[in-house]
């Protein structure tokens, strides 16, 4: 994609379709996590960047024998729930319901599919207290925004799967989660690390059960007003932040404590060559992280076919 095609997306000029969005997407991914078997690390829990938008994929239901997938499908501006035996259930956000009132019907809806409603029904980390039936204040579809975002996520989706394909140990799915509404990818060394103490929330003891580099995308928040692309290694080895990342305007900042890589979208909408430019943020933040944790880099990367 050439910067020019790359689609603008402003944080200040959203943020109440963001949160509405958000919130959508906050309910379709709890939705899967309660009708979900458990996978490591929270991956049943994840959504996906599909070709109409956002998608759960596929749910299994009665004991595997059907399966429900739950999309918001951008070009028809729907949410819509496919059931294995063909029947399509449609959710208009056309006429921009408030989420209280989308979140009635599609919990009516919902009903005889086969998935579950077992879940907090409240937002989590957007700082939204009521639950979703008592959330009128949201109710903001500028479409156009939207579709660049889900544009954006396309692109960066096909990025970090090319990035992932070059490295041979354990990886986890190109996938959103959805409680910070980032795109991730993230690389294992194998090294499981000693457990949390008893007072972390359940969240971070699975998260982080094993040494990891973690890659992201996401739009921003008040902390950060802009996308952004990030990287962090965890544990954070000493000196990683002295280790050169690429391209030029990428940098090192502190998080919560230990050093985190970042990237604006805006440098690489600038950028003569925008895939470039995040595929190289995503190598060096890579190089430096896993030299820094004494990762044997060579034997864990991809070679290209030509040379097996």
């Amino acid at each position: 994609m050439k910067s020019e095609k790359i689609p603008n997306l402003p944080f200040e000029s959203w943020i109440e379709t963001r949160i509405t969005i958000h919130i959508i997407l906050q309910i379709i991914g709890k939705t899967r996590l309660a009708s979900s078997p458990r996978k490591n690390h929270w991956w049943n829990i994840t959504l996906y960047v599909s070709p109409k938008g956002f998608s759960t994929f596929n749910i299994p239901v009665n004991e595997g024998v059907g399966g429900v997938e739950i999309e918001l499908n951008i070009p028809r501006r729907a949410v819509i729930i496919s059931q294995s035996a063909g029947a399509e259930i449609v959710i208009s956000l056309a006429q921009n319901p408030t989420i209280a009132d989308f979140y009635k019907e599609y919990t009516s809806k919902l009903m005889g599919t086969g998935l579950s409603i077992d879940f907090v029904e409240k937002p989590f980390d957007v700082n939204i207290e009521k639950p979703f039936n008592s959330i009128t204040e949201y109710h903001h579809f500028d479409w156009n925004y939207i579709e660049n975002f889900w544009k954006i996520m396309q692109w960066n989706n096909s990025i970090f799967q090319e990035f992932s394909g070059r490295f041979y140990r354990k990886s986890c799915p190109v996938h959103i989660y959805w409680h910070h509404l980032d795109l991730v990818v993230t690389r294992f060394s194998g090294k499981k690390l000693p457990p949390m103490d008893a007072s972390a929330r359940v969240l971070e003891k699975d998260t982080y059960s094993h040494e990891q580099i973690s890659f992201g995308f996401w739009v921003g928040d008040k902390n950060m007003p802009e996308p952004m692309y990030y990287t962090y290694t965890y544990p954070s080895p000493k000196g990683i932040d002295n280790e050169t990342l690429q391209p030029e305007g990428a940098k090192w900042q502190d998080s919560n404590g230990s050093p985190m890589a970042l990237l604006s979208y805006e440098t690489v909408k600038c950028s003569s060559n925008p895939r470039k430019a995040v595929l190289d943020f995503l190598e060096s933040a890579y190089q430096a992280g896993a030299k820094c944790a004494n990762w044997d880099i060579e034997e864990l990367r991809v070679p290209d076919l030509d040379k097996l």
